[in-house]
């Protein structure tokens, strides 16, 4: 919420005069009823909008803890019950490469500033090099269909065969999102199991979905209250991860576990991860067999750390108990809450997902637990993602797989209270599991395995390592460059980078491996801690560091957390509930529901490829009484629309006068793309908007496809010499103005020879060719270069080098299909024959566009020196392109 709002008016973090609390304070306990608080327990924090003129912000005190400043000085409160420390100093959430100075001399915390913009707009720009000037004045036409290629290849084929080979379909996602329950992506289907009712007046009634989106909406009004019924307590919350590369005996744990207890106090939660607790190797993979006895080992190592004599000094309600543990494979997550917490901790779920061999092995995967403390909901994720330097799509990719499909069954009661702290979703879908998104505060974390970017060499991230100057190398971290272009850990926070790279080290020392008889790695910040928030002002980061446990490759890593967390006051709620409900009930009692809509023919215009479109209805309640809607499938259908388009929200409830939105979207991808330009496919639909004892509305959808080569086949695309864009959708007027039978116009499409043509004039010799990232707005002007025939502009090289390569990996058709991946393992006395056999069985232009593009590649390479492309690159590149 803005600062400007009431229920920002007063500080989080100070006591209130509601009923003269002390820190004996009560709370309620797991029945509803008041329970004695122990010592040990987290502090009180007011309902926010009480006392809105108390304690207004002095000048020169400090931000209020929860958004980026360090906690409340300990000597502010009497009798202590969190076990903060002396210490005043935190490390906060910062911009990479940057840091900023420790805050000193707190004061009780002000009211809050208006929260800061998102961590991941105030990335550091990758600069963007310009090639050589590019100037396509087409003076150049492509190669006929008589001519050879570059020099040493093969004669290339011609055919007037068309060729249906396997549909691809790629489809890329910037933001996971948990969506396993639905049936596709136009949105939730609110009532999947009663059936309509149609009275004898002709109104149709699903009492099902009647009652689900009255339920949602009374969950929606209760949640927006919240602060009327809400207390919030701050507590500590240690996260520590370690990949201990199968090692480890009985080793002190307590640097690492408590290296910060005498400056914040005991955490109550503590949370560790661990990595490679057993050897990878195919046996432990597949049968886990030592799996169980070395993570009781490390759980048992954990338990006797916390509660050791030094920590506990006999004190109970110093001890930790553990509330679940999870491992698969190497990993393993466990967690334990301080004991006075322990009747407030319910619905403790784990799961498990194996991303590895075959993409469900276990040995890179997450394994995840997931609880409900006091009323807020917390997730935990411990992962091991894909190794190698060069692998970061393969580590997105792993991050994708475990963030969608983690699920906890924590069963219906435990779902309807994760609906009354928000999740509105849940509740219209019926579900009984939750995902890592439907939680209040997720922590993800373990060995990550980004590295430091492969523009810096090895040498040189040694040297900057070991002489601690980490500028350059954050400025390079992978991972930090992928959260920047929202490809990875979208809205996740991380805090500042403030110790050197913990990989690879010397086991035993505290050396990197720079050892003669072992491959030499670059140091990396592999291991990695973040977090999510669904308010971000309710975590603070008060350290980020690490351990110098030298037993490992990998050093230990540790956070200590301020966590902001709800504590509902039952009879409070019953009011706000109660006033709630009366409000509903005077407009429920008039007469039948009526709405307007300001349009039902919605005209998108002209859509592209891979771009989406969209458009608003909006509904008024313009009637005395409560109006329902939703959107229902047409009849003998199970959808609510077709897959290009996506609606949101699919249902809702509005009081008299009330007006909302729906919001409609058009998206062409490439699945969609093929269906239209092979006309199985038009963009036109009807949806069907039902009044809950009411009518329905149809909506008509109706939009026109700018014709892109991008998604089409390249048997289609060597037919014609006109811009793809001027070729007819419709199959009549197509065959009207081309002559479909004739042979093939070109040897290979000439949207492909265009922009070969484009680079090899102008960008052969470009630095990083092919392995930079090209800008997103001149790939976009190049795709429509090519559909359109218009002549390039001063294009960035390897804006063109990106354009090349999705337009390979989004035909229709792929250039090798499935029929010829080789099924022998391929060497030097087969080689041979099993590439000739190769290029025999492809099919006339797959075959010319295959040799053409080897050729290409052939060239490329002689410029190694200077454009740093090498065979190896160039093979992955063109494993996942064609």
């Amino acid at each position: 919420r803005p600062a400007s709002s009431p229920e920002h008016q007063a500080p989080l973090s100070v006591q209130t005069d509601r009923t003269s609390m002390d820190t004996s304070w009560l709370t309620s306990g797991p029945d509803g009823g008041q329970q004695q608080e122990q010592p040990g327990s987290m502090m009180q924090q007011p309902y926010p909008g009480q006392q809105q003129q108390q304690q207004q912000q002095q000048p020169g005190s400090a931000p209020m803890a929860g958004y980026g400043a360090p906690p409340p000085n300990a000597a502010n409160y009497s009798n202590n019950p969190m076990g903060y420390g002396t210490s005043n100093t935190a490390v906060t959430p910062q911009p990479y490469g940057q840091q900023h100075a420790p805050q000193t001399n707190m004061q009780p915390p002000p009211p809050p500033p208006t929260p800061p913009q998102p961590v991941v707009s105030n990335y550091p720009a990758r600069p963007v090099s310009r090639g050589p000037s590019m100037n396509n004045g087409g003076a150049r036409t492509p190669p006929p269909a008589s001519s050879n290629n570059a020099a040493g290849a093969t004669t290339v084929r011609r055919s007037n065969n068309s060729s249906n080979s396997l549909n691809r379909s790629v489809s890329m996602s910037g933001a996971p999102s948990n969506s396993k329950q639905q049936s596709n992506n136009a949105g939730i289907i609110v009532a999947n199991r009663a059936a309509d009712e149609e009275t004898e007046d002709g109104r149709i009634r699903n009492r099902e979905a009647s009652t689900k989106i009255r339920d949602a909406w009374i969950y929606k009004q209760i949640r927006a209250r919240q602060d009327e019924f809400t207390q919030y307590k701050q507590g500590h919350l240690f996260i520590g991860t370690w990949n201990v590369n199968a090692k480890g005996k009985e080793e002190s744990l307590a640097s690492w576990l408590c290296a910060d207890w005498h400056e914040h106090g005991l955490p109550d939660i503590v949370v560790v991860g661990f990595q490679e607790m057993v050897d990878l190797n195919a046996v432990n993979v597949a049968v886990e067999n030592k799996s169980q006895s070395r993570s009781d080992f490390w759980v048992r190592r954990i338990e006797e750390t916390l509660n050791s004599r030094q920590n506990t000094l006999g004190d109970p309600n110093r001890t930790y108990e553990r509330f679940g543990h999870k491992y698969l494979v190497g990993l393993l997550v466990c967690i334990f809450v301080k004991h006075p917490h322990k009747p407030r901790v319910k619905y403790v779920e784990t799961d498990s997902v194996g991303v590895g061999v075959m993409g469900v092995m276990g040995n890179k995967g997450g394994a995840s637990i997931r609880l409900q403390f006091y009323d807020s909901t917390l997730c935990f994720v411990c992962t091991h993602l894909a190794a190698h330097r060069e692998n970061v799509a393969g580590r997105n990719a792993d991050f994708a797989n475990v963030f969608t499909k983690t699920s906890f069954e924590i069963g219906a009661q435990a779902v309807e209270e994760v609906i009354r702290l928000g999740s509105m979703s849940q509740w219209a879908m019926g579900a009984k599991s939750v995902g890592v998104s439907d939680h209040d505060l997720v922590f993800w974390f373990g060995d990550l395995n980004y590295r430091v970017d492969e523009s810096i060499p090895t040498e040189r991230v040694l040297e900057l390592s070991k002489k601690n100057v980490l500028e350059e190398l954050i400025e390079h971290d992978q991972l930090n460059i992928e959260r920047a272009a929202g490809r990875v850990f979208p809205d996740f926070e991380e805090g500042a980078l403030a110790f050197r790279p913990t990989y690879k080290y010397q086991p035993g020392t505290d050396l990197y491996e720079e050892r003669p008889d072992k491959k030499l790695r670059a140091p990396a910040w592999c291991d990695r801690i973040l977090w999510l928030a669904q308010e971000p002002g309710h975590v603070a980061q008060l350290n980020y560091g690490r351990s110098e446990l030298n037993i490992s490759d990998h050093k230990p890593v540790m956070s200590t957390f301020l966590v902001t967390i709800k504590d509902v006051v039952v009879a409070k709620r019953d009011v706000v509930y109660r006033e709630v409900m009366k409000m509903l009930d005077t407009y429920e009692n008039n007469s039948l529901p009526m709405v307007s809509l300001d349009r039902i023919t919605l005209d998108f215009g002209e859509v592209r490829y891979a771009q989406s479109v969209t458009l608003h209805i909006v509904i008024t309640n313009t009637g005395q009484v409560v109006a329902q809607f939703r959107l229902v499938p047409k009849v003998d259908e199970i959808d609510l629309c077709k897959p290009w388009l996506s609606v949101a929200p699919t249902y809702g409830m509005l009081i008299p006068g009330e007006k909302t939105e729906i919001e409609l979207t058009i998206t062409i991808d490439n699945a969609t793309a093929h269906r239209l330009n092979t006309s199985r496919e038009v963009l036109e639909d009807i949806l069907i908007l039902r009044l809950e004892n009411g009518r329905d509305y149809y909506i008509s959808v109706t939009g026109k496809y700018a014709r892109s080569c991008f998604g089409m086949s390249v048997d289609e695309l060597v037919l014609y010499t006109d811009p793809i864009r001027e070729v007819p959708l419709d199959p009549i007027l197509r065959a009207e103005k081309y002559d479909l039978n004739a042979r093939a116009a070109m040897c290979v499409p000439k949207e492909l020879w265009r922009i070969i043509d484009a680079i090899y004039e102008r960008g052969l010799d470009e630095r990083d060719l092919f392995t930079a990232v090209g800008d997103p707005d001149e790939v976009y002007h190049i795709r429509e270069c090519l559909d359109t025939g218009a002549a390039f502009e001063n294009y960035n090289v390897h804006s063109m080098a990106e354009a090349l390569t999705s337009f390979l990996s989004n035909l229709a058709t792929p250039i090798v299909p499935v029929s010829l991946f080789p099924t022998l393992d391929i060497d030097a006395q087969n080689i041979q024959a099993f590439t000739r056999k190769f290029l025999e069985d492809m099919l006339p232009v797959p075959y010319n566009v295959f040799i053409y593009i080897i050729s290409f590649f052939r060239e490329v390479l002689l410029h190694r020196q200077r454009n740093r492309l090498y065979p190896a690159k160039v093979a992955r590149i063109l494993c996942n392109c064609l």
